[in-house]
C-alpha cells in the first residue's frame, strides 16, 4: 500500500466535506463517508504536529535554548 500523502488527503477530506454540504447522499453513505473523512482528518493533525515540531527543532537557538518564533507568512509584516 503507497503512503498517504498530505496533501492527497486535504484534497479527499475537502472532496468528503463537499459531498456531504450537499446533502445528497443517502444516510448510510453519508456516515461512511464521515468516517472517512475523520480519519483523514486525524491524519492531517498528525502530519502538522509533526511538522510543527520538526521546524521548532530548526529553530533552536545556538546555545541549545529554544525560542518560539511566530511563522508569518510572505507579506504578513508588509500587511500591519
Amino acid at each position: 500500500m503507497a503512503e498517504k500523502k498530505f496533501e492527497d488527503a486535504m484534497q479527499r477530506l475537502e472532496e468528503i466535506v463537499q459531498g456531504l454540504e450537499q446533502g445528497d447522499l443517502p444516510l448510510g453513505d453519508s456516515l461512511k463517508v464521515f468516517e472517512e473523512g475523520m480519519e483523514l482528518a486525524k491524519f492531517c493533525s498528525k502530519e502538522l504536529e509533526s511538522a510543527e515540531k520538526k521546524v521548532s527543532l530548526l529553530v533552536k537557538e545556538s546555545g541549545g535554548k529554544q525560542s518560539e518564533v511566530p511563522f508569518e507568512p510572505d507579506g504578513a509584516k508588509d500587511a500591519q
